[in-house]
């Protein structure tokens, strides 16, 4: 099986900051560092590391922050097909970083609304049956569409993480095999919470959904059982990355074990997210080869 995750890269710029400013407001931050980020980039770089084998398809401008971006890439143990997309410049994150470890994030998606099917079509070719199809927010709606319609057309197992919530996710249900949310996606995307919005979720055509409950653990739910796994106790420094971390470990472990979603792979995925947030950062504070060898065994 291959992991095909279609979705943005781009550059993480942090500033720590006491609060969050408000509107005619100045405030003070701290450089927090730059490093590659992007939600698709983020779920690729981990699926990656968990000895998956990767593609990610992710548009950029002719810019050198495109450079700056293959020069992190290369570092990673998987297969980046980045699309150049002429009229538009490589998107960026800035990620405002609170004292206890909450972020906000505001992420430009220029590049990533850019990106069409036709884009990517010669290189999904290469997918079969079984391979797995990851999307998140940061596309156009006709894209994430047409990329889900293609991957069903190809036999592909389609996972969706529907961040940043968009008003078109409502369109795309019966899509989707797999979907994970987080508690205020889940709230947004169906009016309710917990077991409550996951069975809302299935009774729209998906097969499973996770809802990832932060200090709550997480939440597995299919038509026939609903499993809880406590969170991992752990100094939370820094929440940027944690959701990716999450899906990404969860679905390899599934893979490498020739499985579909159960306890083993929620647990995994919450000792690996608990490593993420200990440490601060994006992609430097994901969990290293080593570790997730170590947490996947």
């Amino acid at each position: 099986m291959r992991a095909y995750i279609v979705g943005n890269v781009a550059i993480d710029e942090t500033i720590a900051v006491s609060e969050l400013p408000v509107i005619g407001a100045s405030i003070l931050g701290n450089a927090g560092g730059s490093d590659l980020g992007g939600k698709g980039t983020n779920q690729a770089v981990v699926m990656a590391r968990c000895g998956v084998p990767t593609t990610l398809v992710a548009p950029v401008g002719r810019d050198a922050r495109a450079d700056t971006i293959r020069h992190y890439l290369a570092d990673e143990p998987l297969r980046s097909e980045l699309i150049e997309m002429e009229n538009a410049s490589s998107d960026v994150s800035i990620i405002f970083r609170l004292p206890g470890g909450e972020n906000a994030i505001v992420t430009t998606t220029e590049s990533a609304q850019s990106l069409c099917l036709s884009d990517v079509r010669r290189i999904l070719s290469t997918a079969g049956p079984g391979d797995l199809m990851m999307l998140q927010g940061n596309l156009s709606d006709q894209t994430t569409r047409d990329i889900l319609e293609y991957a069903r057309a190809m036999g592909m197992v389609t996972a969706f993480n529907p961040s940043p919530v968009r008003s078109y996710f409502s369109d795309l249900w019966g899509l989707i095999d797999i979907a994970f949310l987080n508690k205020g996606e889940a709230q947004t995307l169906t009016g309710t919470k917990g077991r409550a919005a996951a069975e809302y979720l299935l009774s729209r055509g998906l097969r499973e959904v996770v809802l990832t409950l932060g200090g709550e653990g997480a939440m597995l739910v299919n038509r026939h059982d609903t499993i809880q796994v406590p969170a991992h106790a752990c100094d939370v420094v820094d929440t940027t990355g944690a959701g990716d971390t999450f899906m990404a470990v969860a679905l390899a472990s599934c893979a490498l074990r020739g499985q579909k979603l159960d306890r083993q792979a929620i647990e995994h995925a919450a000792a690996a997210a608990a490593t993420t947030v200990s440490r601060h950062g994006t992609r430097m504070a994901f969990p290293t080869m080593s570790e997730l060898e170590t947490i996947l065994k």
